[in-house]
């Protein structure tokens, strides 16, 4: 059995956050020492590993969570946990595209060659989002 102060230490986790885990539902309530100290099993530090390294990965709540329901059957299809990381790679090669496009428009207006303020491309286009290159 582990304090929550001891899972923190061997995975990483600020305290905090696995008091939110917990709040969330990824994390089963620990058991509750004489003192009322939370007491997490030995299983608690994978599982918040499991956990941290999802998040790091960009995975939502909602989908750690169903990874997690998934991991409890291992005699399920691997077909379900596919689908939610193919869903998060298209949302990161998404993300990476707007990226794209932010870097191309930011690089257009800090081209500005004006003297003053008054002409500045940075300016003007922060001011009227029409002068945009592209969407963004």
């Amino acid at each position: 059995m582990f304090s929550i102060g001891e899972l923190s230490k061997r995975t990483g986790v600020k305290i905090p956050t696995i008091r939110y885990y917990e709040q969330m539902g990824l994390i089963d309530a620990p058991e509750r020492s004489e003192g009322n100290q939370r007491r997490y099993s030995k299983e608690g530090p994978q599982r918040l590993s499991f956990i941290r390294h999802s998040r790091e990965l960009g995975f939502t709540i909602e989908d750690i969570k169903g990874l997690l329901e998934l991991s409890q059957h291992p005699d399920k299809p691997c077909q379900d946990a596919d689908k939610i990381a193919v869903q998060r790679l298209s949302d990161v090669r998404a993300r990476i595209a707007k990226l794209r496009r932010l870097e191309r428009e930011l690089k257009r207006i800090t081209a500005c060659q004006a003297d003053n303020v008054a002409s500045c491309a940075v300016i003007e286009s922060l001011a009227d989002h029409g002068l945009c290159d592209a969407e963004h």
